[in-house]
């Protein structure tokens, strides 16, 4: 699950915590969230995961990824325009039944100049961003890549 979803930390799972290795009498059982991966720094694999209760009701810290839509149709991109991307993730105050996979950013109607910000992205009413500035931009289309 951990390598097909690049929404791991910030999908929901139900866990069942059993007796045994081979029991079938399920001990604990409820919704949990992963919150982190700690991985061996040389072969890459999971040597622990982190969870927390997430039955519903429960309001979590989430850090959310930035996926952006519309790239294909943007104007200020078909124009020759770059994208770029400020945020890759935001965090927000979620009840556990509203917790969305990723926040998603269209850029269908953005042309050279336009901006996106972290309070013009529509979420559901229950989320509250997590950030000390609101206006301060996800994304920019700029008329050319920015040199490094």
């Amino acid at each position: 699950m951990l390598k097909q979803s690049p929404y791991f930390l910030s999908t929901p799972v139900r866990l069942q915590v059993r007796a045994g290795e081979r029991s079938t009498a399920v001990v604990h059982s409820g919704t949990v969230l992963p919150i982190k991966v700690h991985r061996d720094e040389t072969s890459g694999n999971i040597l622990n995961l982190v969870m927390v209760q997430a039955d519903e009701g429960t309001m979590l810290k989430v850090n959310l990824p930035v996926e952006f839509k519309g790239e294909d149709v943007c104007p200020g991109l078909k124009k020759g325009g770059f994208l770029q991307k400020i945020r890759t993730s935001l965090v927000y105050l979620c009840p556990a039944e509203h917790i969305p996979p990723k926040i998603e950013v269209d850029l269908a109607n953005l042309d050279i100049g336009d901006r996106v910000s972290m309070n013009d992205i529509p979420v559901h009413p229950t989320l509250k961003l997590l950030s000390k500035n609101e206006t301060m931009p996800v994304c920019k289309i700029l008329a050319s890549k920015p040199v490094e």
